[in-house]
């Protein structure tokens, strides 16, 4: 069946056809994907539809970097860190060793729980990674239980030195067996290039291997110091590097000249407190950026790309569209995905109806739960308790 979705105060389809927003707007879904969008006044037939009531719809969020299957709390070293204690990398360990003794059932049940919560905040394409297990059976499993669930699923076994392991050494059980056996269940190799965590080289043995073994590739670069994570991503031709804090000017000029996504994490810098990534540089140098959530249990435990949308607007200068885009068109880009991310016609019918007339309320009333509805592939998946106004063809 066709759907007519009208009533829209303020429609962002990210169609290059189309400057800005349009006003007073509607858009038909067929079978899945984005039929027509235009103007209200010139909608064309359908079997049912939906007002939206004057309000603003999106494309659904496109977060492009998590850290879903996990078990275990870090409140305690999140407090710590409120009272003035830092960051290391090293916390991932607290991590390990909770997922580690979790069963299967209950990181599945984690994980259900927490895609449901980012679907309600208005997300509808997820891409998830392992690294909380870093032996081969748990790689395995995380890598399997994401499989199931979520959009994109990455491998990042070398998330950090488990203890005891000389890391050059673990870098050989991550390119080797531990690759080996998650390879049927990832898309994606990403490694952790940080002090603390795997030198530019070792890291580099590592993407390698994932190129070897036709994975994209993916970094965590410079979200500590000048880890050289950012060269190394775009030597590899890497989709994105993730956090991208401390940046040179070599570093920026590298990223603009490159395909290699730059994606910000706003709520993960609000929690290390770690100055913000320079993405109104990176913006300016032409560089693309991509906007995630980076939810996880140690630095950044929220799902809620509207809070992030609204961070970046508030604290690191980005206009509203720049902004939406990251979130949207950015994300997917650093996925390599061309079928999500926007709703022009022919892209998956990924919705976000937002409870309010305008996106710009995303940051003119922060923290407010500002998601009405969300649709996915077509299909209603979350709404608002007020519902929707709906029709048949030729009823009310």
């Amino acid at each position: 069946m066709a759907t007519l979705f009208t009533g829209i105060g303020e429609l962002w389809t990210f169609d290059p056809a189309h400057d800005g927003p349009l006003r007073d707007a509607a858009l038909v879904v067929d079978d899945g994907v984005v039929a027509w969008t235009g103007p209200a006044s010139g909608a064309p037939d359908a079997d049912e539809r939906v007002d939206v009531g004057g309000r603003a719809v999106l494309p659904g969020w496109v977060d492009s970097h998590t850290h879903l299957v996990f078990d275990g709390d870090r409140s305690s070293e999140f407090e710590a860190r409120m009272a003035g204690e830092g960051y290391a990398a090293g916390g991932i360990a607290v991590t390990t060793g909770a997922t580690r003794a979790a069963s299967d059932e209950r990181l599945r049940s984690l994980l259900e729980a927490r895609l449901a919560e980012a679907y309600r905040g208005g997300t509808t394409t997820v891409e998830t990674k392992t690294g909380y297990g870093l032996t081969v059976d748990d790689e395995v499993r995380s890598a399997r239980i994401a499989a199931e669930l979520a959009d994109e699923v990455t491998f990042l076994g070398a998330h950090l030195v488990p203890e005891g392991w000389d890391a050059d050494e673990y870098v050989d059980l991550v390119i080797g067996d531990m690759l080996e056996a998650v390879r049927p269940h990832v898309g994606w190799m990403d490694v952790f290039c940080e002090e603390g965590a795997f030198t530019v080289e070792q890291s580099r043995r590592v993407l390698d291997a994932g190129r070897r073994a036709g994975l994209g590739l993916r970094v965590h670069g410079n979200q500590l110091g000048h880890s050289g994570g950012v060269a190394l991503a775009v030597e590899m031709g890497a989709a994105s590097v993730d956090h991208v804090n401390f940046l040179s000017a070599d570093d920026v000029e590298a990223l603009a000249a490159s395909d290699t996504v730059s994606t910000i994490l706003p709520a993960c810098d609000l929690s290390t407190r770690v100055q913000f990534a320079p993405a109104r540089q990176l913006l300016d140098a032409g560089a693309t950026a991509a906007i995630a959530s980076n939810c996880n249990p140690g630095t950044s435990y929220t799902s809620s790309m509207n809070f992030c949308v609204g961070t970046a607007v508030l604290q690191q200068y980005l206009t509203l569209e720049e902004a939406l885009r990251a979130a949207t068109v950015g994300g997917a880009r650093a996925l390599r995905r061309g079928d999500v991310g926007s709703l022009t016609v022919g892209s998956r019918a990924d919705l976000h109806v937002l409870d309010a007339p305008a996106a710009i309320h995303l940051a003119y009333r922060p923290g407010m739960p500002l998601t009405h509805g969300v649709w996915k592939r077509g299909r209603c998946v979350s709404q608002s308790p007020r519902g929707w106004s709906k029709g048949r063809r030729g009823g009310p």
